[in-house]
């Protein structure tokens, strides 16, 4: 982690790399990989990816089934049609968080 890193290279770093897929680490050693989706002057916003056996995915046990009224997901239900279950969620990180940005490959 380098400590000489300055807000305004964190925010060029995060400009130069909209629309990547990226490792960030935050202040407190937290690693986070995502896409940035989005940035202003005090966040930087993430698309990360969910897990397989998130709580939101059709079928999960831990989902309970009245939450959503009738129909046991958001999306089901007349007039609505199908949707598949989210794949990303959204990550909002103050920019004075991050200590490091980090180019990840696709594959």
């Amino acid at each position: 982690m380098n400590q000489n890193i300055s807000y305004e290279d964190i925010y060029e770093m995060c400009k130069q790399h909209m629309h990547s897929y990226v490792l960030v680490e935050t202040t407190d050693g937290v690693k986070t990989d995502g896409i940035i989706t989005g940035l202003d002057e005090e966040n930087v916003y993430l698309a990360v990816p969910m897990s397989q056996n998130s709580p939101a995915a059709p079928g999960d046990p831990n989902v309970n089934p009245n939450q959503f009224g009738r129909y046991p997901f958001p999306g089901y239900g007349p007039g609505f049609g199908f949707y598949p279950p989210r794949r990303f969620r959204r990550l909002v990180i103050p920019l004075t968080f991050l200590a490091a940005l980090s180019l990840l490959p696709w594959y």
